[in-house]
């Protein structure tokens, strides 16, 4: 992917590598820490995010390859530039012991199957839905944000085993789960830097 960089955001990086040493993260991790938290001007997210490396790097592959991107808001659909997202939450629907949020989920699985990202930034009970079905996802990015849920949700993603980037505290957010994404589809593949 050819992207031109502003020179705003060059600057921008310059200044947060100043304040922030991420040289000691591997390749992946590294742009998803730097992007996560140049996206919400929080250094703290550098101790907050969980990643594993050699699940970005099966992630990075799979997403360069064209697997399916689903969110679980618009909001965070928005965020993710030049990739198209599935978000069923407009024909999902609440019920009992389901909220919107979950049903959407079920009804973007019954759409795409096994073998995408999954994007949430918004609703620890879509997060929490995923987890109950048999999704194989290549990746999970939760990262909902709250204080009813999330904490809980987010433990829930990184004792499943799934291969994720989640965080530990209540921080979270459509932004912060489209950076992450992000940052793997920017961060160029091997045929890119041949």
């Amino acid at each position: 992917m050819n992207r031109v960089v502003h020179p705003i955001e060059e600057e921008s990086y310059r200044r947060l590598r100043a304040r922030l040493d991420t040289s000691h993260f591997p390749p992946l991790t590294r742009a998803v820490v730097e992007r996560v938290v140049h996206s919400a001007a929080d250094l703290e997210y550098a101790a907050d995010l969980v990643t594993d490396e050699s699940d970005l790097v099966k992630a990075h592959a799979a997403l360069h390859a064209g697997a399916p991107v689903v969110v679980d808001v618009e909001m965070v659909g928005a965020g993710i530039t030049r990739r198209e997202t599935v978000c069923r939450l407009r024909d999902a629907e609440a019920g009992p012991g389901l909220t919107r949020s979950a049903h959407a989920i079920r009804l973007a699985y019954e759409q795409v199957g096994p073998g995408a990202l999954w994007v949430i930034g918004n609703a620890p009970t879509a997060l929490e839905e995923l987890l109950t079905l048999d999704a194989a996802p290549v990746l999970v990015i939760g990262l909902p944000v709250g204080f009813v849920g999330a904490v809980e949700s987010k433990a829930a993603l990184r004792e499943s085993g799934l291969p994720a980037v989640s965080n530990v505290s209540e921080k979270g957010g459509s932004a912060v789960a489209a950076a992450a994404l992000n940052a793997l589809l920017y961060h160029p593949t091997s045929e890119e830097t041949l």
